[in-house]
């Protein structure tokens, strides 16, 4: 298994709004929207920083009732394999892919989908995955239940669901890509 990292390369990877303050991720989000207006991050609505940052308090939560040890506050986002969807969010895209066996897997909590539609009130199929944080081997039974979202929703036709979202809460070995 591979975890891949999008981002612009004009930014560099591993850039989080989430690990700003509430202030600092506005301001930086309206920089990329007068700087990159063809990304889907400039296409956010006014109040998409502070969902973002109550969607990651929640995902917090439910990691750490599964026992998630957590080396920052607010994690990396990765996602299982690749999803060739995600690199068309960015004008210049750049993607950093790294094997599972780099983690320390008791750092990082999955959501079978992205975590802001997965605890989104307004997802209400009642797909046993939503709403729910996993641990790694849980995750590896899900993806043995249900395949991987790319495979078989790239395209959204069949619900919020594109890709598996990983939330790395270290940045061991996340420091050695940041120089890519």
């Amino acid at each position: 298994m591979y975890l891949y990292h999008y981002y612009d390369k004009r930014s560099g990877p591993f850039k989080s709004l989430t690990a700003l303050t509430p202030d600092e991720a506005e301001s930086v989000l309206e920089k990329i929207k007068l700087d990159r207006p063809s990304s889907l991050t400039s296409q956010r609505d006014s109040d998409y920083i502070s969902k973002r940052m109550k969607c990651e308090r929640i995902v917090r939560k439910e990691a750490e009732k599964k026992g998630i040890l957590m080396d920052i506050p607010s994690p990396h986002y990765l996602v299982v394999e690749n999803s060739p969807w995600l690199s068309t969010w960015f004008e210049d895209p750049g993607v950093i892919k790294i094997p599972i066996e780099e983690f320390d897997t008791r750092k990082i909590s999955f959501t079978y989908g992205d975590s802001m539609p997965t605890f989104s009130p307004r997802v209400t199929d009642g797909k046993e995955y939503r709403k729910k944080v996993y641990s790694y081997e849980e995750i590896l039974d899900i993806i043995d239940r249900y395949g991987l979202p790319q495979d078989w929703n790239d395209d959204g036709a069949h619900g919020p669901e594109r890709y598996i979202e990983a939330q790395v809460w270290t940045d061991e070995p996340i420091k050695r890509y940041c120089l890519v």
